[in-house]
């Protein structure tokens, strides 16, 4: 089975990468970049998207000895999760764009990209199952 491996850079996704590697199937690694400008990208911060994430996502492949890209998905992170932050904010609304993000982006834009690529499954490091 050819899996994509979504590596953020954390140990979630990085365990469940090694996991489909142990399993024997065909993994390749991807991180996603969701801006652009790399001067907008975050430095010296953990927790999601910043430049130490991507070292360590690599890193990380390196380690499981699978292939590794990183795929601009910038504009379906300004279309799908900012458009909409931005939207809400001036509805008066608190928006959440992390909860966005995985929903429209880390889910939903990345299964879309897999599977047109052709891949059987997505595993990522979130504790859910999309079918």
């Amino acid at each position: 089975m050819r899996v994509l491996a979504a590596l953020s850079g954390g140990v979630d996704s990085a365990v469940a990468a090694a996991r489909a590697v142990d399993a024997g199937h065909e993994v390749v690694g991807v991180h996603m970049a969701l801006t652009r400008n790399r001067t907008q990208t975050r430095s010296g911060s953990r927790g999601c998207c910043s430049i130490e994430d991507s070292a360590d996502a690599r890193w990380a492949a390196q380690i499981l000895g699978i292939p590794f890209y990183v795929w601009d998905l910038s504009e379906e992170f300004e279309e799908r999760v900012v458009a909409d932050f931005l939207d809400e904010y001036r509805a008066g609304r608190t928006p959440n764009p992390c909860v966005r993000c995985n929903e429209r982006v880390k889910f939903d834009a990345l299964l879309e990209r897999a599977l047109a690529l052709g891949f059987d499954a997505v595993a990522t490091g979130h504790y859910a199952r999309l079918t």
